[in-house]
């Protein structure tokens, strides 16, 4: 099954998993995947994640965290820049995210970073997703 936008499924899969109460999701790996999930970890929206292999597949496996009552610590995740629409902006355009209680996730030419490492280092890039 060919996949045409990787992330969208990323965020989809995390989603289902949440809504499930899922304890672990595994996805197929991709390197941008492996940095959303990095940023995720570190601003504290997943427990952990790792990488496996999996026959001669390269796979990420996700532990989700949960708040208190058993409530997703990932509200909302939504796509910005699709495949068929990209958003792009600059470094001083970086939208806030709920007036600073989300995160938003951009590639740059600097790698994968949260729109305010972003600001910080001063680069712009695509606005890929949004998360709080």
């Amino acid at each position: 099954m060919s996949v045409t936008d990787p992330i969208a499924d990323f965020m989809t899969r995390i989603r289902n998993a949440q809504s499930a109460m899922h304890e672990t999701v595994t996805l197929p790996h991709s390197r941008i995947k492996e940095a959303i999930s990095r940023i995720l970890k570190e601003e504290g929206y997943i427990a952990s994640y790792k990488t496996g292999q999996k026959n001669s597949f390269k796979e990420i496996s996700i532990t989700l965290k949960y708040l208190g009552d058993r409530k997703p610590a990932i509200r909302t995740l939504k796509r910005l820049s699709k495949p068929g629409r990209r958003v792009y902006v600059a470094k001083d355009e970086i939208p806030d995210v709920l007036g600073g209680l989300g995160i938003n996730i951009l590639s740059t030419s600097r790698g994968v970073l949260t729109g305010k490492s972003a600001k910080q280092e001063g680069v712009g890039g695509e606005l890929l997703l949004e998360v709080y």
